[in-house]
């Protein structure tokens, strides 16, 4: 949800403090952008300096410059997706506290906050604002006012907070330290010389610093240019090696498309290419990325449940037929929201593999902490190092996407799948479900896929000009069986993520079941048309969907394979991908569908890389 940063460095004030907060904001956008705000320790001992303006990071950059801050020593920012109150003015963080001393911002959600309120409220506390995090900024001051440090403050209020939260504080009586404290909600650390940064991704200070330490669950954090010390909330200082970040302020950056959505979708070829990289360990076995799951335990394994939400989960609805088909397990695929809630069947022999781009779903990092209090082993599918999900699963696997900006996820999909692949090969290896050949057969396989994702990417323009035409349609339907079934899913949330379009994903099957009544004169209809080869039966039986919907005055469309001469004769219109194995399919059939909505979105004149009402990471249950 809310992207956050903060920094503080040696120099005398300067504009510094300023200039890289708001830089920082301007890449952590994607994760909220229904209002903006700064707050910088100047000179004065008596009150921080802030801005903040609803509505888009623009928005405060224009405030700023018709009324600029004086220059600072320390400055936190923050650009929110609302929780509790309307994306206003007031609402906007930071919030300010100690009379204008001391100024909070806050990622999350503090769920016993209408206890604190009152109890503040009893006292006398006035709020200026709806949110819950002021609460905290009032909870703070209060304890800095009884002679607390910022720091010992933050420990002290973080042991009454419950929820989740990612809170920073300046006062402007310590003008040179920046205070954060964690709790089920993303910080990282990020170490300069003569000057340190915090913010919920490390995109936030990627252009100044590579060198990151991870936060921990209930850890406190306090930032001077001279260094970092780490807590726990009982004041306990903890020790931690810092880690390089492997990639640059550049791969945040647009690479001259127009927008993140375009880069990122071209962007996959290398995202899929990097994932399989390196996964081959010097006795030509596969490899994890991190942690470890005894082979004892694997072997041992009976079913394997996949957690996720949205994109994610459709990946790991691809994957589970990959899964079965190799390693012969029964897979599962869960909604992590609805996961923990309906007392699942979960064991010592059942495998959980959670899947999130940012490591930080809370859904998700809640249905892993009840898989584990079951006593069931879990493999994360995460793209960012440090993440929570990434810390508290027992082994990952990196998908090695790089930053991805634009909200609505693109190429973490199929690093996604790529990652489900090789921990199939992986099990499928393991368990001796398959002979050394078959399993450098498979990898050859999945190696060729890029250079066929591009070929796609070469071949867009007719997808896109079919979009460009369909503006104005409510309504769009899309039809796919076995792993084409997620692909038409992941398509129709594309176009509603971007475009703002009704959309449905069904399975092909189903439409005699019910959706046909939908159909009607020029209704558009996507249909993802599983390959001619080695599946003759379930081809026919779709084009018997096609035909279907066409006798009720649908439009259809068609992603087939090349070779695949009876797609055109039953399509308005037919968009070729490689031929490429079955279950590796959706690795090509999907960017069709991506390009599309992008396409129309933009023809719309919509904003694709920061859609209405969405974040990238979902910080809150």
């Amino acid at each position: 949800m809310c992207g956050i940063v903060g920094y503080v460095g040696a120099g005398a004030p300067d504009a510094r403090p300023q200039g890289v907060v708001m830089g920082g904001l301007a890449r952590l956008e994607y994760r909220g952008y229904d209002s903006a705000g700064l707050a910088v320790v100047t000179s004065d001992r008596d009150r921080v300096g802030m801005r903040k303006k609803a509505g888009k990071l623009v928005n405060l950059e224009k405030e700023l410059a018709g009324r600029p801050l004086e220059p600072a020593t320390a400055a936190i920012g923050h650009t929110r997706w609302a929780t509790h109150g309307a994306p206003t003015d007031a609402n906007a963080h930071p919030h300010l506290a100690a009379h204008g001393r001391l100024a909070i911002i806050h990622n999350g959600i503090i769920e016993n906050f209408s206890a604190l309120r009152a109890e503040l409220q009893s006292e006398g506390v006035e709020f200026l604002s709806e949110t819950d995090t002021e609460v905290a900024g009032h909870l703070l001051a209060r304890e800095v006012d009884r002679g607390e440090s910022l720091a010992d403050a933050m420990r002290i209020i973080t042991r009454r907070l419950e929820g989740a939260f990612t809170l920073l504080a300046v006062d402007a009586s310590e003008p040179r330290t920046v205070v954060g404290a964690r709790r089920n909600s993303p910080l990282v650390i990020g170490l300069g010389e003569g000057e340190n940064f915090l913010g919920s991704d490390v995109v936030a200070f990627i252009e100044h610093t590579r060198t990151a330490l991870e936060l921990h669950q209930d850890e406190v954090v306090e930032i001077t240019p001279e260094g970092v010390t780490i807590t726990d909330i009982a004041g306990h200082t903890v020790e931690r090696e810092p880690y390089h970040v492997d990639w640059d302020a550049t791969a945040a950056q647009k690479g001259g498309f127009p927008t993140f959505m375009e880069k990122e979708i071209h962007d996959q070829p290398t995202a899929v290419a990097d994932t399989l990289r390196g996964r081959i360990d010097e006795h030509g076995r596969l490899q994890l990325d991190g942690g470890m799951i005894h082979e004892n335990v694997l072997n041992s394994i009976d079913k394997i449940i996949v957690v996720a939400c949205g994109t994610a989960a459709y990946a790991g609805l691809v994957g589970r037929n990959a899964i079965e088909h190799w390693c012969r397990i029964p897979v599962e695929v869960e909604l992590a929201h609805e996961f923990r809630y309906r007392d699942p069947v979960v064991g010592v022999k059942t495998l959980v593999v959670a899947i999130s781009q940012s490591g930080e779903t809370m859904d998700t990092i809640m249905a892993v902490r009840h898989a584990q209090q079951q006593g069931a082993p879990v493999i994360a599918i995460v793209n960012s190092q440090g993440s929570t999900i990434a810390r508290e699963a027992d082994a990952v696997l990196y998908t090695r996407a790089g930053p991805e900006i634009a909200v609505a996820s693109t190429k973490a999909f199929l690093a996604q799948i790529t990652a489900m692949f090789l921990l199939g090969i992986y099990l499928a290896e393991l368990r001796g479900n398959k002979f050394p050949d078959e399993i450098e057969s498979l990898l050859d396989q999945l190696e060729e896929i890029p250079a066929k994702i591009q070929r796609v990417l070469d071949a867009s323009e007719p997808v896109r000009a079919l979009a460009r035409t369909m503006a104005d349609e409510r309504t769009v339907l899309f039809l796919g069986r076995h792993v084409g079934y997620p692909v038409a899913m992941e398509g129709a949330l594309k176009l509603k993520e971007l475009a703002y379009i009704h959309a449905e994903g069904f399975p092909a099957g189903e439409l005699k079941h019910g959706p046909i009544a939908l159909i009607e004169e020029g209704q558009p209809v996507f249909i993802v048309l599983p390959s001619p080869r080695g599946r003759e039966s379930l081809h026919s039986k779709v084009i018997s969907n096609v035909q279907e919907v066409r006798a009720r005055g649908a439009r259809t469309f068609v992603i087939a394979e090349e070779g695949d001469t009876e797609a055109a004769n039953h399509a308005e219109q037919v968009f070729y991908v490689p031929a490429a194995p079955v279950l590796m399919t959706p690795l090509l059939s999907v960017v069709p569908l991506q390009l599309f909505a992008l396409e129309l979105a933009t023809a719309k004149g919509y904003d694709v890389d920061q859609p209405r009402n969405l974040a990238k990471s979902v910080t809150v249950e």
